[in-house]
């Protein structure tokens, strides 16, 4: 099985940490995955379909505000991009 590390690491020079975020109330639970850039802009994205882009936005808050909307609930804890390099 071939390692995603090399393409991880490269990827985290450019964003700060990333967050998984879930709806607990479907099963099997859905997961989106927020990417927070070094530039303070977020993007977030669905790992079950292939981690299409699914929307962005200009600040953590604004990105916070859309997944709290749609009831989604954070995923204790952060993965740091300076853990991963």
């Amino acid at each position: 099985m071939q390692s995603h590390a090399p393409a991880l690491a490269e990827q985290a020079k450019t964003w700060k940490f990333i967050e998984l975020w879930v709806d607990p109330v479907i099963f099997p639970p859905k997961i989106l995955m927020l990417v927070v850039n070094e530039d303070g802009t977020c993007r977030i994205y669905n790992p079950a379909s292939g981690y299409k882009l699914v929307v962005t936005h200009s600040n953590y808050q604004a990105a916070q505000e859309w997944l709290l909307e749609d009831e989604y609930e954070r995923v204790k804890g952060q993965v740091l991009a300076e853990e991963v390099i």
